[in-house]
């Protein structure tokens, strides 16, 4: 590809979801023109705001996405419509994000964290150009967990998110916008995989395919929160060496994508929406372990845990491309 990064032929897959509409956005916001939007055939010819204009949605049909005529598509339609339609615009040689699960656990198949795993994206373009987004939990997850990795060696991780009904959809979210407050609790509303839910399951098992630790016990507990934007996670760690609160967080403070909130702040969901920072506060001691640390964290699942994210992983092979061509 010769032209330059802004100029990129880009799709956008589900361009009418949560995901897709945001994506669309922060698209508008880092000047990118060349933008096409694309959805299913109940929503073609609808207008959608892109920057001071708007864009008219395309339906996504297998003709369309092998035309040869996208450098990049950006998928946000949900497992087996990725799985229908990612082949295609793979086939007409565009670089394919997908924000599903239909990729993420396949081998071959690079589930990438730029600021953990960036390296990985550029190996998909040597083959079939595919690179999967990670779960909105297991992105703001391994971008705390991979630099205390570094400094200490990770043993073992213990989880618990907190997540926004974003994370299930717009439905979702209008539905508890309709709802009363009073009404309001906790939701289990996950299939389940044996013992553990689907949440469950792929966060653990994502989090040790990004840190590139496939026997790293992860033991995850997910639920589903009466909050619109933002998941948050309370976090345990065990270490093979010694770290204190205060040489964490430091390290931390130095790592991308990261914000490190001392008390009497700490991270909500409230203050994470809308950001593009991983909130990362309350680092302890975890005195049930020898070298063990505790922490909470929130991000917004709209943004860095899905549609920034997969922009990120754009923006590193497109300028991977553009410098090769």
């Amino acid at each position: 590809m010769s032209r330059p990064l802004e100029n990129a032929r880009i799709g956008v897959i589900g361009a009418t979801g949560a995901v897709g509409t945001l994506t669309l956005r922060l698209l508008a916001e880092r000047g990118y023109k060349n933008v096409r939007a694309f959805a299913s055939a109940r929503s073609a010819g609808r207008e959608l705001p892109f920057g001071d204009g708007k864009l008219v949605v395309e339906e996504a049909t297998p003709e369309a996405l092998r035309a040869g005529d996208l450098d990049l598509c950006l998928f946000s339609v949900g497992t087996s419509r990725s799985k229908e339609f990612v082949p295609y615009a793979s086939e007409g040689g565009a670089i394919c994000i997908d924000k599903s699960s239909a990729y993420r656990l396949v081998d071959g198949y690079p589930l990438v964290v730029p600021e953990v795993n960036g390296e990985r994206a550029l190996e998909a373009l040597e083959r079939d150009r595919i690179i999967a987004n990670p779960n909105c939990c297991a992105i703001p997850l391994t971008t705390t967990l991979k630099p205390l990795h570094d400094a200490a060696g990770l043993v073992a991780v213990h989880v618990a998110t907190y997540q926004s009904v974003s994370g299930a959809g717009a439905k979702r979210m209008e539905a508890l916008r309709a709802e009363n407050p009073a009404e309001h609790n906790l939701i289990m509303d996950w299939t389940w995989e044996d013992e553990d839910s689907d949440e469950e399951s792929k966060l653990r098992q994502e989090t040790q395919k990004i840190l590139e630790l496939p026997e790293l016990p992860v033991a995850p507990t997910s639920v589903r929160v009466p909050v619109l934007v933002g998941h948050s996670e309370a976090v345990w760690i065990e270490l093979e060496d010694d770290l204190s609160p205060e040489q964490a967080a430091e390290i931390l403070r130095r790592s991308p994508s990261v914000r490190v909130l001392d008390l009497p702040e700490f991270p909500t969901p409230k203050d994470a929406a809308g950001g593009d920072e991983v909130l990362v506060g309350r680092i302890r001691r975890d005195p049930t372990v020898a070298r063990g640390l505790s922490l909470y964290l929130s991000c917004d699942n709209l943004r860095k845990g899905a549609a920034l994210n997969a922009l990120q992983i754009a923006e590193l092979v497109l300028a991977a491309e553009t410098a090769a061509a």
